[in-house]
């Protein structure tokens, strides 16, 4: 059985749902894989040891509360990914409903991407791994309502990330900004006007960076969060 083929089998479980089921969706273009995820903004690249996302590793984006822009942060990036890969996109347990005509506005294939409900903590970290590890996935976004994971635990989403060559997102509470972590790269989101600021509080190869600033030009863009 295919990578690919091991994921549409858990898309027929009760809590899975492909994006292109939704109404008005309009299939987008495949193209070719490659290696590096700009992020769409050139002050966060400068500081970023692959000049964007690592295509392959984990990546922590630690925030006080949900819906503070952090999808308009990396829908740039889930753009190119569109254009560039043909495999899934992956989100598991996001705490908003996405809003369909907002992912094709922001230039999101909804047939490349794959929304999964977990039932618990565990089912979640499950879900991650799986995802990371197949290959049919380019990046997967997860959401882990809990501050406190293992090491070990993040440790293994990071393994397999690598993997399966693709780009892993966390979306954590900040109160985890003091606790090891595995991720190649960590952030820490706070909300201003317009945009958001970036501490950047683990790299590779590279000192921690505060005060990153930076501004959605198009209120209308990115990805809009609807309960």
């Amino acid at each position: 059985m295919s990578d690919v083929n091991v994921l549409d089998k858990l898309c027929a479980g009760s809590g899975l749902w492909r994006a292109r089921e939704l109404p008005g969706h309009r299939p987008g273009s495949k193209g070719s894989g490659s290696d590096g995820i700009g992020t769409g903004f050139p002050a966060l690249d400068a500081e970023l040891v692959d000049h964007g996302w690592p295509s392959a590793g984990l990546t922590e984006l630690l925030c006080a509360v949900p819906g503070i822009g952090e999808l308009r942060l990396v829908s740039p990036a889930l753009s190119l990914l569109c254009t560039t890969e043909d495999r899934l996109i992956t989100w598991v347990a996001p705490p908003f409903v996405p809003y369909a005509p907002a992912l094709q506005a922001a230039g999101i294939d909804l047939a490349k991407v794959l929304l999964v409900h977990p039932d618990s903590h565990g089912e979640a970290l499950w879900a991650l791994e799986q995802a990371l590890r197949t290959g049919a996935c380019c990046a997967v976004l997860g959401w882990l309502s809990e501050s406190r994971l293992k090491f070990a635990e993040l440790r293994r989403l990071q393994f397999a990330a690598r993997q399966g060559g693709a780009w892993g997102s966390l979306f954590r509470p900040q109160d985890a900004l003091g606790d090891p972590s595995a991720a190649e790269l960590r952030l820490h989101l706070q909300p201003r006007h317009g945009g958001l600021l970036v501490d950047i509080v683990k790299r590779r190869s590279g000192w921690p960076v505060p005060g990153i600033e930076l501004t959605f030009d198009n209120p209308e863009s990115g990805v809009a969060e609807r309960v």
